[in-house]
């Protein structure tokens, strides 16, 4: 798969437009962990190949467990997942998938339980920010397995 543009480049405030949403989210309150296996989802669901090398790096880099990335995409019948979790991970397919269903009453009943307004608010952001960036990805043909972690990219820059 060869890489049709590259926005970054052509339209920079694309990219720096779509950072702040990113700092934003950092800043917001919500568990990065929590953030990143949402944003996995929502790749998972999308199809986005970038993203998906992207919150698989970022979520094992963070120490979380093969075991809980492995069976994302059937967290309902998988026992790894917390109630928080599990009503965050409903509420990002049910954003994502917007047109089935609009967003039922079940999943915003379901995340209701588990978060306040303002979490709504930003976890709504962050699945809207993920899916976002996966049409940019996606749209580009952003070739995957460039991506590195902070912590490789902070490696590499001190040797």
């Amino acid at each position: 798969m060869n890489e049709r543009f590259n926005y970054a480049k052509a339209a920079p405030g694309t990219y720096k437009a779509m950072l702040s949403l990113e700092q934003y989210l950092l800043e917001c309150g919500l568990e990065e962990s929590l953030l990143h296996l949402i944003k996995l989802r929502a790749s998972q669901i999308n199809g986005c190949a970038y993203c998906l090398d992207m919150h698989w790096k970022d979520l094992s880099v963070s120490g979380e467990q093969e075991q809980r990335l492995y069976p994302l995409d059937a967290w309902r019948e998988c026992p790894y997942y917390t109630d928080r979790e599990r009503a965050a991970l409903a509420w990002t397919e049910a954003v994502t998938l917007i047109t089935n269903g609009h967003v039922p009453d079940t999943a915003y009943e379901e995340v209701c339980s588990h978060f306040s307004e303002k979490e709504i608010s930003d976890l709504t952001l962050a699945v809207a920010t993920i899916n976002a960036w996966n049409r940019l990805a996606i749209s580009a043909r952003t070739v995957p397995g460039t991506y590195q972690t902070a912590k490789v990219r902070e490696a590499n820059a001190g040797a």
